[in-house]
């Protein structure tokens, strides 16, 4: 038969021309139709369903502040109000005062006062009080802010997790983050790279055989210092300025071998030294602390890394944490054969593998985990 007003061409060359257009006019109503139920109803396809970009079109389908709500425990020990940078505008007296009498990485004692108060004073800026101030692309009418953090454990080996980890508005990376050649199970985007002085140097040196030959640059690359020591103080200054560090273990380096060129204080956050005590002492607070040991102890990179994700993002995805059959995978995804993962006293990897499940057990982390 035909459609009335449509087409009155007998069956033929005219018929299949007519036919195809026929096709083209019920795929536009049927593409149409989707649009229109998702822009009312808010059920957008998932990030990559329709473009192979990290555009995200949905809202969080639970917020990391709405499942502490609903979560006793864990929502009394989040404060989601705490400042978790530190920079200029927060240094005051009474800081002083507080900090100078606790020890490094949670406080001032033993630091020299030069060292902080020349430092800070180039983190002096609003892109120096907020974590994702500079960095994020602008997002649309869709409130989430979603966030991968990716730690460096075996367990990604073969995981084809990399396009679902570049998905993500953000992503973190900290120490030996290798890209090259396993992209398909890391992806290759990387936001923020978080690290202590120490263990990016160490980084640089035991895995450099192993594909991480330098820390992740680029021009929107943001870096995570967190101050264990003087150091990492030292080391700060020494970027902003552009200048060779003129003190100390890393005297002579040039920041620019680590950072790039293309360096200015908007690209550099510090962790706040009271926001370190207060996961310390709130989520990572380890039996180690009552030991001998508690002089060395603090919680590892990656987990001062998650948690800051986990302050500041409004969806948290971690991938390459350790999870509770940690000893079926190698202590790095990047390792040619398998090695055991080695616990070390001057972290709880214990504690923090108990810490992710439980949280992944809230809704409040999505842990990759198989």
């Amino acid at each position: 038969g035909r459609i009335p007003g449509f087409c009155a061409a007998p069956v033929g060359r005219m018929g299949c021309r007519c036919c195809w257009a026929l096709w083209l006019l019920l795929l536009l109503t049927a593409t149409c139709a989707r649009l229109l139920f998702c822009w009312y109803s808010g059920a957008w396809p998932e990030s990559g369903a329709w473009t192979s970009g990290p555009a995200r079109q949905e809202a969080c389908p639970r917020p990391l502040a709405l499942a502490l709500q609903q979560h006793a425990h864990f929502g009394g020990l989040f404060n989601l109000s705490i400042p978790v940078l530190l920079w200029d505008g927060l240094l005051t007296p009474e800081l002083w005062d507080r900090l100078s009498h606790v020890k490094a990485p949670y406080g001032w004692h033993g630091v020299p006062r030069e060292a902080i108060t020349s430092t800070l004073s180039l983190l002096n800026g609003s892109e120096s009080a907020e974590l994702l101030a500079e960095s994020h692309e602008p997002r649309g009418p869709w409130p989430c802010i979603r966030c991968a953090v990716v730690g460096n454990g075996g367990i990604l080996k073969g995981s084809g997790q990399g396009r679902l980890i570049d998905a993500h508005d953000y992503v973190f990376r900290l120490n030996g983050a290798v890209i090259k050649g396993f992209e398909d199970d890391v992806g290759t985007k990387t936001s923020f790279y978080g690290f202590t002085v120490n263990t990016m140097k160490n980084s640089l040196i035991n895995y450099r055989d192993l594909g991480f030959t330098s820390v992740p640059q680029g021009q929107g690359m943001r870096y995570i210092f967190i101050p264990s020591n003087t150091r990492d103080y030292v080391m700060l200054r020494s970027a902003i300025l552009g200048v060779p560090v003129p003190e100390g273990p890393d005297k002579g380096d040039l920041p620019q071998a680590y950072f790039g060129p293309d360096v200015h204080a908007g690209k550099f956050k510090l962790l706040h030294p009271n926001f370190i005590l207060y996961l310390t002492e709130k989520f990572l607070n380890s039996s180690v602390l009552n030991t001998y040991a508690q002089d060395i102890y603090m919680p590892s990179t990656g987990a001062l890394v998650l948690l800051t994700a986990l302050h500041t993002c409004d969806q948290v995805s971690a991938y390459g944490f350790i999870t509770k059959n940690y000893w079926k995978f190698s202590n790095h995804y990047f390792e040619r054969r398998k090695e055991p993962l080695k616990f070390y006293i001057n972290h709880d990897l214990r504690l923090e593998a108990t810490l992710w499940r439980d949280l992944h057990k809230a809704g409040i982390v999505q842990l990759y985990q198989h």
